[in-house]
C-alpha cells in the first residue's frame, strides 16, 4: 500500500503514487476510444448487466458496506455521512434500477446541437461527443460510484473514480463487479476504474493529470469542493453544496407549508438537496409558524431561530438563538434555521446573502409573488410550491446524476448525459478552399 498522508496545498503527491495514477488514467484513456464508438444497443447492454451484476452481488457489497460502516462510526462520522454510507438489498436494488432507467434514455452522443449550410455551400453540424476521461472524487457514497459509472458508460466515457476512505471496502468490491459486467459484453473494465487505494495522495494525483483526464468532478462538502476547484490543472465543473432555503409567503396554505416544510428538512437529511433555513413571511408568521414548527420539533429537528421566532414557537417547542453561522450552514442533520422576514424582499436578500445557490423554495398562493421570487433569484433551481427535494437527475427525469452543478458553465443545476458531453463542429463541403 502506497502513502495515504494528507498532503498540504500545492504539495505534489509522491512519484510512485503519481506514476501509478498516471498509468490508470492511461489505461482509461484507452477504453475511452472504444466506447467514444461504442453503439447504443452495446452500452445499454452493458448497463443491464452492471444493473443484474449488482443485484446477484448484493451480499458480498452488504458485507464489505457493514465493515465500512463500523470503520466509519468508530471515526465519528455524523449520522447524516453514515446515512450516506449504507447500503442495504433495497438500496443496492435500487441503484441497479436508476443503471436501467439510464439505458432506457436517448444517447446523447452524436446528438445534432445545430446546423446549417453557408452560402458558400458548406454545410455545417455541430454534434455532441464524449469527455473521453471524467474522473470523480466524492466521499462515503458508494452510490455515486454507480451513478458515475453509469452515466459515463452511457455518454460514451470512461470513469476514474476516488470514493474516499471512508467506502473504500464498498467500493472496491462494487468496481470490481462492474468491471466483470462491462467484459462480459466485450467492453474493457478499464472504463470504470478506481483510485482509493493511493489515499489522499491519488486525489492530488487525479487532479494533476491535465492531458489524461479531460473533466473533473468533485462531489462533497464545502472543504472537498474548493480543494479540488483550487488545486486541479483538469478542467472542474463545480458541484455546490446545498444551503438551501424553503419561503413561507404571506399567502401560503397551512398544510401545503407543514407539509412542503416537512419533506424539504425530513425526508432525508444527508442530502444536498436538503433545506437548511425557512423563511417566514411576518404576515403569516402568528398563522404558519405554530404548527409548522410543531410538526418538526416532533420530529425531532432541532430549532435555531431568531427572537421572533422563538415568540411565535408553541409551548414545549425550544428554540436555539440563531446566530450568522447557522444562516451559512448546510447542517446535514436534524436542524434547521429558522427566520421571520419583514416582506418577499426581505427573504429574497436573505437568500442571496447566504444561499449557496443551490435550491431556493417559495410557497404560496400569490402568482406575483412566486414570479417575482423565481426572477429575484438565481439558484440553480427555483420550486414554487414543491419541496427542495427534488432537485435531483432523478426525479427531473434525467436518470441518475453525477452532481448538482451550482457554477454558471456548460452544467447547472443535475448534471445527467448531456453534461457529460462536449461537442464538435463536423464541416462539409465539395472542394471548398478559403479565398
Amino acid at each position: 500500500m502506497t502513502t495515504t498522508a494528507p498532503l498540504a496545498p500545492g504539495q505534489a503527491p509522491p512519484d510512485d503514487v503519481q506514476a501509478a495514477v498516471f498509468d490508470v488514467a492511461r489505461r482509461a484513456r484507452v477504453a475511452a476510444r472504444e466506447l467514444a464508438t461504442a453503439t447504443r444497443a452495446t452500452k445499454d447492454a452493458a448497463l443491464h448487466a452492471m444493473a443484474d451484476a449488482l443485484v446477484a452481488a448484493d451480499a458480498e457489497i452488504v458485507s464489505a458496506n457493514a465493515v465500512d460502516l463500523e470503520r466509519g462510526e468508530a471515526a465519528g462520522l455524523k449520522p447524516g455521512l453514515l446515512d450516506r454510507l449504507t447500503l442495504t438489498p433495497a438500496r443496492i436494488a435500487a441503484i441497479a434500477d436508476a443503471l436501467r432507467e439510464v439505458a432506457a434514455l436517448p444517447d446523447p452522443v452524436g446528438e445534432v446541437v445545430r446546423g446549417s449550410t453557408l452560402p458558400n455551400g458548406l454545410r455545417l453540424r455541430q454534434v455532441r461527443v464524449p469527455m473521453g476521461v471524467v474522473g470523480m472524487i466524492y466521499e462515503a457514497r458508494p452510490n455515486v460510484t454507480v451513478d458515475a459509472a453509469g452515466l459515463a458508460l452511457k455518454s460514451g466515457n470512461a470513469a476514474i473514480l476516488r470514493g474516499g476512505s471512508a467506502a473504500s471496502g464498498s467500493n472496491t468490491v462494487i468496481v470490481k463487479v462492474l468491471g466483470q459486467a462491462l467484459r462480459s459484453v466485450g467492453l474493457p473494465a478499464d472504463a470504470v476504474q478506481s483510485i482509493d487505494e493511493y489515499g489522499r495522495a491519488g486525489a492530488v494525483a487525479l487532479m494533476h493529470a491535465r492531458g489524461l483526464v479531460d473533466l473533473l468532478v468533485p462531489r462533497g462538502g464545502a472543504d472537498l469542493i474548493q480543494t479540488v476547484v483550487r488545486e486541479s490543472t483538469v478542467p472542474v465543473v463545480e458541484t455546490g453544496v446545498g444551503n438551501c432555503h424553503v419561503y413561507l409567503d404571506a399567502s401560503a396554505d397551512e398544510r401545503m407549508a407543514v407539509d412542503i416544510v416537512m419533506n424539504s428538512k425530513t425526508q432525508r437529511v444527508g442530502v444536498c438537496n436538503a433545506a437548511e433555513t425557512l423563511l417566514v413571511h411576518a404576515d403569516a408568521a402568528p398563522r404558519l409558524l405554530p404548527p409548522v414548527l410543531a410538526a418538526l420539533a416532533a420530529a425531532g429537528v432541532t430549532l435555531h431561530g431568531d427572537d421572533r421566532t422563538a415568540a411565535l414557537a408553541p409551548e414545549g417547542v425550544p428554540v436555539v438563538p440563531a446566530t450568522d453561522e447557522d444562516w451559512a450552514t448546510e447542517y446535514l442533520s436534524m436542524d434547521l434555521a429558522v427566520r421571520v422576514v419583514d416582506d418577499l424582499e426581505a427573504a429574497i436578500d436573505h437568500i442571496r446573502t447566504w444561499s449557496s445557490g443551490h435550491t431556493e423554495a417559495i410557497v404560496t398562493s400569490d402568482l406575483a409573488a412566486s414570479e417575482r421570487f423565481v426572477a429575484a433569484l438565481d439558484s440553480a433551481a427555483i420550486m414554487v410550491n414543491a419541496s427542495t427535494r427534488f432537485t435531483d437527475g432523478g426525479q427531473f427525469g434525467l436518470g441518475a446524476e453525477i452532481g448538482i452543478s451550482t457554477q454558471k458553465m456548460h452544467a447547472r443545476g443535475p448534471m445527467g448525459l448531456p453534461e457529460l458531453t462536449t461537442t464538435k463542429w463536423v464541416v462539409t463541403g465539395d472542394g471548398h478552399v478559403r479565398a
